[in-house]
């Protein structure tokens, strides 16, 4: 018997549709990561883009467990000498909330082009609305999303 492996447009993908209040930031964005890579499907194949796209809304509202939310730091660099940014996570949910999430989940996709790829599907909002309504996506509950 042979293992099946999936190939590229074989399958169909899904728009799923999570509410991330009230959430933790690294629970949401393991499970995300996951469905971007298509772990949660059957014909999941690690060197194939399998995953569904993922649309987040309500990421202003998204939880920080412990000290984090004072004592992480989002760290930009420009390239240049000196060029090193830091910011408190606090200022981070102010100012840009779907940048903390971005950043999770894309620090737990594969660090390659398949990686960036499937980053490319997922679609983030700080507020409960999105322009997505027109692909139908389906709600899709986060297990263990309790603090």
């Amino acid at each position: 018997m042979n293992t099946s492996h999936a190939k590229k447009g074989n399958f169909e993908r899904r728009w799923l549709l999570v509410d991330a209040a009230d959430g933790a930031l690294g629970r949401i964005a393991s499970q995300i990561a996951s469905i971007l890579r298509g772990k949660h499907t059957p014909a999941f194949t690690p060197h194939v883009d399998t995953g569904d796209f993922v649309v987040v809304v309500n990421a202003g509202k998204i939880a920080l467990t412990g000290s984090k939310r004072e004592q992480k730091l989002d760290y930009r660099h420009s390239g240049y000498p000196g060029g090193l940014r830091a910011t408190s996570y606090t200022e981070l949910l102010e100012k840009d909330p779907r940048r903390a999430v971005e950043k999770a989940v894309k620090g737990m996709l594969p660090h390659t082009s398949l990686g960036r790829k499937q980053l490319g599907k997922l679609k983030v909002y700080a507020g409960p609305d999105h322009p997505h309504q027109a692909q139908k996506p389906i709600p899709f509950e986060i297990t263990q999303i309790s603090q």
